[in-house]
C-alpha cells in the first residue's frame, strides 16, 4: 500500500481530504506509532467528542460560566471538591503553583511573577526530577531539590519545610522510584505541616481507580492532561481542594477578564469547543470498556507478530505501556541477517510520506511500535513500509 500526500497547492477553501488538508499547508501526515504525544497533536478525538465540539460551535457562551459549570461536572466525575479546565497539564501545574503562593489574595495575584515576601518554594525529591519541574519558575516560584542522586528521606523532606514552602511537588509517574518517599508519606507529612501536596498526574489516567484515587487519598491539587484520555491536545484538568482551585481559577484567562487585576493567566485562553470536548472525552473515558480497548491493541500486536514471523533476523516482544495503558511492540533486528540496523529502518520510515513516527529508540537493535493511536489502516501502511525497507514480502 502506498499513500502519498499531495504537495500541489490548492485554492484556499477547496475541498480537502484527510491527507490533503495537511498537504495544502506543506506538512506531511504522520502514521503515529509513538502514542498520544503533544508533538504529534495529542490523541485522536472520538466521533462523539468531535460531534460535541461541532455542536458547541453553533452558539456562543459566557466562558466564565461555562468554566464554572463544567468544573462542577468534572469534580463530580473525579470525586474532587472542585475542578477547572486548563490549557493542558503544564498550565494546570502553573495555576496550582500560583494558587499555593497567593491563596485568595488579589494583591498577590496581581504581583506575579514577583513573589517577594510570599511562600514561593516548591520542594521536589532529586530522583523525581521530571520534564516539567521548571513550572514553578514561570509564576515566580523556586524549585528546591531535596536529597541527592542516591535518594531522599522523609526526614530530609521534613527538615526542608520552612516558612517559605508553598507546596511539595510530586511526580505521580515516578511513584515507586527507588530512593524516593512514597506519595502516602509525603501527603501525611505535608498535611501535618500545613503544606499542600501538588501532584503532576498528567498521564496517570488508567486504571480508573488510579485516576480517581489521588483525590480520594488526600492530594490537595491533582493535574491531568486530556490528551491521555481522548480529549483535545490543548486541554487539561486541575482538581482538588476547593479553596486552592478557586484561587487557581481567579488567575486564568477568565480571572484576568473579570478579576479587576492583571492575572498572569491571560495567555491560557480556551475555546468553548475545547471545554465541551474535554468533558465529553472524560465521561467517555470513565465509561469505556477498557478490557475491549486493550484487546484491540493485542489484536494489532498479533498482526505485527504474524506479519514478521519467519523473516530472517527478526523477532518481536510486547509489553504494556503507560500512559493510558497502551501496548508496545519491540521488533528486534539482527543486522547481519536483515542488512539494516534498527536505527536505519527507523530513519527510513521517518522519511516516508506519510512519515512514520516510532516510539523513541532505547535499543540500537530494536524499533518500538506504540499501539494506541494507530487505526488498522495505519497499521496496513506501517507493515507495507516495513516490508519495503526490510526487502521482505511480509504475510
Amino acid at each position: 500500500m502506498r499513500i502519498v500526500a499531495s504537495t500541489q497547492p490548492r485554492e484556499p477553501g477547496a475541498d480537502c481530504d484527510e491527507i490533503g488538508i495537511y498537504g495544502d499547508l506543506g506538512a506531511r501526515v504522520v502514521i503515529n506509532a509513538r502514542g498520544p504525544r503533544t508533538i504529534l497533536g495529542g490523541s485522536r478525538l472520538s466521533p462523539r467528542v468531535r460531534a460535541a465540539m461541532e455542536a458547541a460551535n453553533r452558539y456562543h457562551v459566557d466562558l466564565a460560566e461555562l468554566l464554572e459549570t463544567s468544573g462542577q461536572v468534572i469534580a463530580n466525575l473525579l470525586g474532587a471538591a472542585a475542578a477547572r479546565v486548563t490549557t493542558g497539564a503544564a498550565a494546570a501545574l502553573e495555576l496550582g503553583m500560583a494558587a499555593c503562593m497567593t491563596g485568595d489574595d488579589p494583591d498577590k495575584m496581581a504581583r506575579l511573577p514577583d513573589t517577594s515576601g510570599m511562600r514561593n518554594e516548591f520542594l521536589l525529591q532529586v530522583r523525581q526530577r521530571f520534564q516539567y519541574d521548571h513550572c514553578p519558575t514561570v509564576v515566580g516560584g523556586r524549585r528546591v531539590l531535596v536529597g541527592d542522586q542516591h535518594g531522599t528521606s522523609l526526614k530530609q523532606l521534613q527538615a526542608t519545610i520552612g516558612p517559605r514552602t508553598a507546596a511539595i511537588l510530586y511526580a505521580a509517574h515516578l511513584e515507586g522510584t527507588e530512593g524516593t518517599v512514597s506519595l502516602a508519606d509525603v501527603m501525611e507529612l505535608g498535611h501535618a505541616a500545613g503544606v499542600p501536596v501538588l501532584l503532576d498526574a498528567a498521564a496517570q489516567v488508567y486504571p480508573i481507580d488510579l485516576m480517581k484515587g489521588y483525590i480520594a487519598a488526600g492530594a490537595d491539587i491533582v493535574c491531568y492532561s486530556a490528551k491521555y484520555f481522548g480529549g483535545p491536545n490543548s486541554t487539561g484538568i486541575i482538581c482538588g481542594k476547593a479553596d486552592l482551585i478557586r484561587a487557581a481559577a481567579r488567575q486564568d484567562s477568565m480571572g484576568y477578564e473579570h478579576g479587576g487585576y492583571r492575572a498572569f493567566g491571560r495567555a491560557m485562553k480556551l475555546d468553548r469547543q475545547e471545554i465541551v470536548g474535554l468533558v465529553v472525552a472524560l465521561k467517555e473515558w470513565l465509561a469505556l470498556d477498557h478490557v475491549a480497548r486493550l484487546r484491540g491493541y493485542e489484536r494489532q500486536a498479533q498482526r505485527i507478530i504474524e506479519a514478521l514471523r519467519g523473516v530472517p533476523g527478526v523477532h518481536c516482544t510486547t509489553q504494556p505501556q503507560m500512559p493510558a495503558a497502551g501496548l508496545l511492540v519491540r521488533v528486534f533486528l539482527d543486522p547481519a541477517q536483515t542488512g539494516k540496523t534498527a536505527r536505519e529502518v527507523a530513519s527510513a520510515l521517518s522519511e516516508d510520506n506519510p512519515t512514520v513516527w516510532l516510539h523513541e529508540l532505547s535499543d540500537d537493535n530494536a524499533i518500538a511500535i506504540w499501539l494506541g493511536m494507530m487505526l488498522d489502516a495505519d497499521l496496513d501502511v506501517l507493515l507495507s513500509r516495513l516490508s519495503h525497507h526490510l526487502a521482505q514480502e511480509l504475510a
